[in-house]
């Protein structure tokens, strides 16, 4: 199968586009962007891929499925298009960082459009690419899982020394592979507003993965 993703990672995940239950995927979230409306726009499916090439990959984030409100998904897990209001998660994510690795009096990022991360080699990863617009998660169990899977898994055999940010449970079980002598996973709670309180919020995971990166001869990541 001809799937339209950046080439580094096009190579890294080959053995999947052939698989039976890509095929089944690929023609379930095709007939949903024929009947419905669904986010992010299909040329951002893989924008996460697009920003932060396989060889570049520092850190890895990982979400569960898309914003599914209109104008919100980019592509990015926790991440939104400039001129969207912030997400709560997002505004304890930046709230995280200004406290961790912040200057004094910074002031919050007015855009929740991550990208800028993405080109400094971290992967926003969703576990679930795509969703119905008004309908969270309505998109899991179709094979997105499967695919992200393998996508962790990828990372975890062919790079070395990657930090995982895994924040509440979904994500925390998603990273069940990693391999912890080759890479450093912190994990937390979520920072939705139900859970940022319960240990988010105080976890310091940006000044540890930079600590990390810079003890393992990368470039620390500018968070904020």
């Amino acid at each position: 199968m001809n799937v339209k993703i950046e080439q580094s990672w096009k190579e890294a995940l080959a053995a999947e586009w052939e698989k039976p239950y890509f095929a089944e995927l690929a023609s379930f979230v095709r007939s949903r962007y024929c009947s419905n409306t669904v986010y992010p726009p299909a040329g951002r499916i893989f924008a996460a891929f697009e920003g932060c090439p396989f060889d570049k990959v520092k850190v890895v984030i990982i979400g569960q499925d898309p914003y599914h409100g209109p104008g919100q998904a980019n592509g990015y897990c926790f991440s939104v298009n400039p001129g969207i209001q912030l997400p709560p998660s997002l505004v304890n994510i930046y709230k995280e960082m200004l406290s961790d690795v912040g200057a004094p009096g910074q002031p919050m990022p007015v855009s929740g459009d991550l990208g800028y991360l993405a080109s400094q080699g971290v992967l926003l990863l969703n576990a679930t690419l795509t969703v119905d617009a008004h309908q969270a998660a309505s998109h899991q169990g179709h094979g997105w899982e499967t695919f992200t899977d393998a996508v962790i898994e990828s990372i975890n055999h062919g790079r070395e020394n990657v930090v995982f940010l895994l924040w509440g449970s979904y994500a925390i079980r998603k990273g069940a592979l990693i391999d912890r002598s080759r890479h450093l996973v912190l994990t937390s709670p979520h920072p939705s507003p139900l859970s940022a309180h319960r240990g988010f919020f105080g976890n310091h995971h940006f000044s540890q993965a930079n600590a990390y990166l810079a003890a393992h001869g990368k470039e620390p990541v500018k968070w904020i």
